[in-house]
């Protein structure tokens, strides 16, 4: 394994595969990641999980793919994604962007980028069953004839950066008002210094940052009870 952070190494066939995109932070930093806990209230969280319980206007979650030279072509394929969007209301909205605001300076100075754009806030709500298997936020898996990654291709370079703030918690918080077991977010080639894979199991609130680029491919297990919601943006970045 090849050490990237204090606290968290990579997988060094990384370190061979083709990305366009291989930024990665200060290696003197704890984990190449920033967990913000208590982005949002509890309350406010659980008043986004009963408004999306609620909504009725949703729509199945695509993945990007890359056909006749660079065209993105997203479609549904619930063989890689079974998840649903929705869309915050007005007011729960301006909630998020402000504390996102106050929490900017931090997110900047962490991964030394300074956040230019951000795709529109979805609200990605997992269900038992539901799943997103290993992928980039930023790139397209290329792989060999047996099935093997030799690279990726990138198919979203204004990704760079993803956030995601969680308004449920993993079963292993017992206190937590809005609950699902499974559905941990997987970092699929980082590992802890005993080879253990990264695994988030989060609290309501608290909201993850990471670079959007192959490093940091991950993956969604399925949810095996309870409801699973988050809140998704990426950010572009001059690098």
């Amino acid at each position: 394994m090849i050490q990237i952070s204090e606290q968290v190494f990579c997988d060094p066939f990384l370190q061979e595969c083709f990305m366009e995109n291989a930024y990665l932070p200060n290696p003197y930093l704890e984990t190449p990641f920033l967990i913000i806990e208590d982005f949002l209230s509890t309350d406010h969280c659980h008043d986004i999980v009963s408004e999306i319980q609620r909504a009725s206007c949703a729509h199945k979650a695509e993945v990007k793919s890359m056909i006749l030279n660079s065209v993105v072509t997203p479609s549904v394929d619930e063989e890689i994604r079974r998840t649903s969007i929705y869309q915050l209301s007005d007011i729960l909205e301006e909630i998020y962007q402000k504390s996102f605001l106050m929490h900017q300076s931090r997110i900047e100075e962490y991964f030394s980028m300074p956040l230019t754009t951000a795709t529109p806030l979805q609200v990605l709500e997992y269900q038992k069953g539901d799943f997103y298997i290993k992928h980039s936020d930023d790139s397209s898996e290329i792989v060999d004839k047996e099935g093997t990654t030799v690279g990726f291709t990138c198919v979203a370079p204004q990704r760079k950066l993803t956030s995601v703030l969680f308004a449920s918690s993993h079963i292993s918080h017992p206190n937590a008002q809005d609950q699902f077991d499974g559905g941990e977010l997987i970092f699929n080639y980082l590992y802890n210094a005993k080879g253990e894979q990264i695994t988030i199991k989060p609290k309501a609130g608290d909201m993850v940052v990471f670079p959007s680029n192959p490093y940091f491919s991950h993956e969604v297990k399925p949810v095996l009870s309870g409801y699973r919601l988050t809140l998704v943006q990426w950010h572009n970045s001059i690098v």
